[in-house]
């Protein structure tokens, strides 16, 4: 397991997330691991297909620091293509039941479906990450009686068309008022506040100049009072940044992310947890030598 920091930030959550029986701290910032057990995903597309290969690259991602690893059995990918409940489910409960059998940490299950969310939570998930903000057909009502807590994520379309042509007066405005409307959504439904985060969604119908205006101004979406989930790692604003492959998108990535946190995010979605956790450490131990001195 990664060591405990000797420093941290300012609280952003008091009480830890319950998240189906296990904790996730929040008080500090925090790395969500990226698992996708899909075949076709950005980065990491057939690489961790198989229960066993899921599970190895989970304990070592815990064993790097992450928090929480969030499973995906559906790319999400600009262009990706719609994946039938029941094959979601296939790909995710098996994975799922041998990460909850095996690590300490909770799990996060990556859906926009109703039926694939009550299943992973069945099988030991502890937060619903939807990129659709629970508006797909029974999501909604599916979070609320599930009990565990929820990630709304904002997304202009939907994944196969939502980089086409993507048009915002004003992007730090609309996605606010989004996420305010799903919050009050959540709420109407019996979600509490204290199981909801929000996440701007970076690169989801967005264009470089959309994604760094929200990077630049991601605390009014701090100033809504709910812990922020970011996921920056390796994205193509990088590429078309700097002109970089996947691969070579590391040190943007911790780059973004080191933003991010100075910004008021509180879980980082990352693919490469090591580095993502080190560069983490170093902010916790700056705020913490901060608030030493602001205390003298």
């Amino acid at each position: 397991m990664a060591p405990t920091p000797s420093a941290a930030p300012p609280a952003s959550t008091e009480l830890p997330l319950d998240c189906n029986g296990r904790p996730l701290d929040l008080s500090r910032p925090q790395v969500m691991g990226v698992l996708n057990v899909t075949p076709d995903s950005f980065s990491d597309g057939g690489d961790f297909f198989s229960v066993d290969a899921a599970l190895e690259r989970a304990l070592a991602m815990q064993a790097e620091g992450a928090a929480i690893i969030d499973v995906g059995g559906e790319s999400t990918r600009p262009g990706a293509e719609p994946v039938p409940a029941d094959e979601e489910i296939r790909r995710v409960v098996p994975v799922i039941e041998a990460l909850h059998a095996h690590l300490s940490i909770p799990l996060s299950i990556d859906t926009q479906k109703a039926d694939v969310m009550r299943a992973a939570v069945a099988a030991g998930a502890g937060l619903i990450n939807d990129v659709n903000a629970l508006r797909a057909p029974g999501a909604l009502a599916t979070a609320a009686a599930s009990g565990v807590p929820v990630c709304l994520m904002h997304m202009q379309g939907e994944p196969r068309s939502m980089q086409q042509q993507p048009h915002y007066q004003d992007v730090v405005t609309e996605v606010r008022d989004f996420l305010r409307d799903r919050v009050a959504a959540c709420e109407a439904a019996g979600i509490a506040r204290e199981r909801m985060l929000l996440d701007p969604g970076f690169g989801f119908g967005k264009r470089v100049e959309h994604n760094l205006r929200l990077l630049a101004e991601l605390d009014q979406l701090a100033a809504l009072g709910l812990p922020l989930l970011v996921g920056l790692s390796r994205k193509s604003m990088i590429g078309k940044l700097l002109h970089l492959e996947v691969g070579e998108r590391l040190p943007a990535s911790l780059a973004l992310a080191l933003l991010a946190v100075e910004r008021g995010a509180v879980l980082v979605r990352a693919h490469d947890v090591a580095a993502t956790w080190q560069t983490l450490q170093v902010v916790a131990a700056v705020r913490g030598s901060e608030a030493e001195a602001s205390g003298r």
